[in-house]
């Protein structure tokens, strides 16, 4: 049956310790349930990941302090900062955390230098503007000392918010949806930063975001959420190519998923039985012959076939069907596979000039093969049933 918003769902994966990072478990019914485990190494990167309402600031605003979920604790840097049990709460401004929030909140009526002043009540008053222009020039913005917020660009107004966010020092930096109110050239550019940045950084960064694109590009681990649950942490790669059930394929956009059946479970490989056809799956089989699963393959692993020369991979599970839509993209041509008896499309990506010179449109028949090695076996699910939209 389909998840109850209401319920909470089992409990998250035990932590790693991370002996100086941080170390987060929640658990909440009300108002927003939660059951997340998290934890972030110094210099490492970790992003929160997915939809709207699924806990990702909740989390984040628990770990500022500006929120005290029921039950939990939040370790970090080897201290204490929140434990429910033993009731230990401290205050947002004990902990040592660094905040950039979404439209990044600077005070509109000071300079970018006074906003950062602004955080330095821990240094004494003469070293407070120092401070300040240091930190504003580490973001790329000496010179720009005296400009008011309304006088910056999206761009340059969150670059002083970074700036104040590190200039207490902080142990861990939480940026909550940086990019969001920014322009994509901007963007583009505050990526590039950003990574510079962390380079010079020895501290965890919890990065929310609903962008999966911009998770893979900059975290070194993400953590999928859905209705504030924790469902898989793992390498940006291994989430999103390894899904560990149905429900985190649909929340990475694993477009191509679907019921089968395991028709052999050998050593090294696993047979899978779909749709009339028996597809061959690398890696030593986890589940056992007769066991009903679902698999899935991201768009990367289904290869067409050229019609002017055989494919190196035309015996690695070749299907034929014809293409029931087809989408330009920018450089790219998705396109959706209709094969006779399977209940739903199947989805490839190429190069748009690909796509032309094999003059593929809708309506036409190809040939594609599915990548051993890229095909992943999860536990079934009813799709039809069981998945949220």
């Amino acid at each position: 049956m389909a998840e109850a918003a209401t319920e909470l769902p089992a409990a998250a994966t035990e932590l790693t310790p991370v002996a100086t990072g941080l170390r987060v478990r929640l658990t909440q019914r009300a108002p927003i349930p939660l059951d997340a485990a998290l934890d972030c190494a110094p210099g490492e990167t970790h992003a929160l990941v997915g939809p709207s309402g699924s806990g990702k600031t909740t989390i984040l605003r628990c770990i500022a302090g500006l929120h005290g979920a029921a039950e939990g604790r939040i370790e970090c840097g080897g201290a204490v900062w929140y434990d429910a049990a033993a009731r230990i709460d401290l205050t947002p401004q004990a902990r040592s955390a660094g905040l950039v929030f979404q439209h990044y909140a600077l005070f509109p009526h000071l300079s970018a230098q006074a906003n950062v002043e602004a955080a330095l009540g821990h240094l004494p008053v003469g070293d407070r503007a120092a401070r300040a222009t240091e930190m504003l020039a580490r973001v790329h913005l000496s010179g720009l000392e005296a400009r008011k917020p309304a006088q910056l660009s999206g761009g340059q107004q969150q670059r002083v918010a970074v700036a104040r966010a590190l200039a207490r020092d902080p142990q861990v930096l939480l940026l909550d949806e940086p990019f969001s109110a920014v322009d994509r050239v901007t963007r583009q550019k505050l990526y590039r930063e950003l990574s510079e940045l962390r380079r010079t950084l020895a501290l965890p960064i919890v990065l929310v975001t609903h962008d999966l694109d911009e998770a893979a590009m900059l975290s070194d681990r993400m953590t999928i959420l859905h209705r504030g649950r924790t469902l898989q942490t793992g390498t940006p790669r291994e989430v999103m190519t390894r899904p560990a059930d149905p429900l985190v394929a649909r929340l990475v956009d694993m477009k191509n998923v679907f019921e089968a059946r395991v028709a052999k479970s050998a050593a090294a490989t696993t047979g899978v039985a779909w749709n009339g056809t028996v597809l061959e799956v690398a890696g030593a089989p986890a589940f056992a012959a007769g066991t009903r699963v679902c698999w899935g393959i991201p768009v990367a692993g289904v290869l067409l076939h050229r019609r002017d020369r055989p494919s190196r991979g035309e015996h690695e599970n070749p299907l034929d069907g014809s293409v029931a839509e087809c989408l330009e993209i920018g450089e790219d041509m998705h396109m959706g596979m209709r094969i006779d008896g399977a209940p739903a499309l199947l989805w490839l990506k190429v190069a748009t000039h690909v796509a032309r010179r094999n003059r593929i449109a809708a309506g036409e028949a190809i040939r594609v093969s599915l990548l051993a090695d890229a095909i992943h076996v999860m536990p079934w699910r009813d799709l039809a049933r069981d998945m949220p939209a």
